[in-house]
């Protein structure tokens, strides 16, 4: 199978030649990798340059954008930029953070579970994180959910769902749109990822809204915002998270927001979220 890679970065150099290293190391090669320079201030962009040298199927895009790093839509926009120096002959596309070491094969496992079956639509592996010398499981989500960070799409799945959403909540609508219309979302355990920045370390303060803003976007509804951001505050063992997310979710209903989903898909997300909920509490 061919894909394609599409890597926005701010300001990652860092950690983006460890990426670009894993990459160059994949047992299944990218047919082209695309590195969008968002608005870095630092030497990202010699770094990316560097690899060029050596690699014809790697390319670079500058992207004027804000500095200031917001979650959702400053990444997705960058991707876009990406997106749009592409042509469609790929089988699957690949959204991919600029601070991760992928195992050698993750990108033939991928490829290998999209030929499994024509209705996968997704597929993705599981972010460490290191902690106290060991990489250990950045637990911040289902395992039945894929990460932002390094997002397979089939293109047929990526066409329907429309692209990605530059909005808060794009890496679970594009999952919870895949459901809608018939795809499986696939994560496999056995490919682990080393995520070297923990997720929304460089997000502001003026950011902490935003996550219940996304579920108000989503079409959850309070009820299932409610036990939502209960759980994910609790996951990231900061309870008065859970203040910010409701406040964040009353403040864009308050300001009737448009929702990133139709009436009927937010029908079928909620009660696809309501599902879960339920056989997690009778499982």
């Amino acid at each position: 199978m061919h894909y394609y890679l599409i890597i926005p970065a701010h300001n990652e150099a860092q950690y983006i030649a460890l990426t670009l290293q894993s990459i160059e190391a994949q047992t299944l090669p990218a047919r082209k990798i695309v590195v969008v320079n968002d608005h870095s201030t630092d030497e990202t962009e010699e770094i990316v340059n560097s690899f060029i040298q050596r690699n014809p199927n790697l390319s670079l895009v500058n992207n004027i954008s804000e500095a200031e790093h917001q979650p959702g839509s400053k990444v997705i926009r960058a991707f876009q930029k990406g997106l749009d120096t592409l042509d469609g002959d790929y089988d699957f596309i690949v959204k991919l953070d600029a601070d991760l070491i992928l195992p050698a094969n993750y990108f033939e496992t991928i490829a290998a579970h999209f030929q499994s079956d024509s209705k996968i639509g997704m597929v993705g592996g599981f972010a460490y994180i290191q902690k106290n010398d060991q990489w250990i499981l950045e637990n911040l989500t289902d395992k039945d959910h894929i990460r932002g960070a390094f997002k397979a799409y089939r293109k047929a799945c990526f066409e329907q769902i429309g692209g990605l959403k530059p909005a808060m909540g794009w890496d679970t609508v594009d999952e919870l749109l895949a459901k809608f219309y018939g795809w499986k979302v696939v994560t496999d355990e056995t490919l682990k990822v080393k995520h070297l920045k923990p997720t929304g370390a460089s997000y502001n303060k003026t950011a902490r809204f935003k996550q219940g803003e996304a579920f108000y976007s989503l079409g959850y509804g309070f009820w299932i915002t409610t036990i939502a951001s209960a759980k994910l505050a609790m996951m990231k063992k900061k309870p008065l998270l859970f203040l910010d997310y409701i406040r964040g979710f009353w403040k864009a209903k308050s300001a009737k927001k448009p929702l990133l989903v139709t009436e009927e898909q937010a029908k079928f997300i909620r009660s696809y979220r309501l599902a879960k909920m339920k056989n997690k509490v009778f499982r």
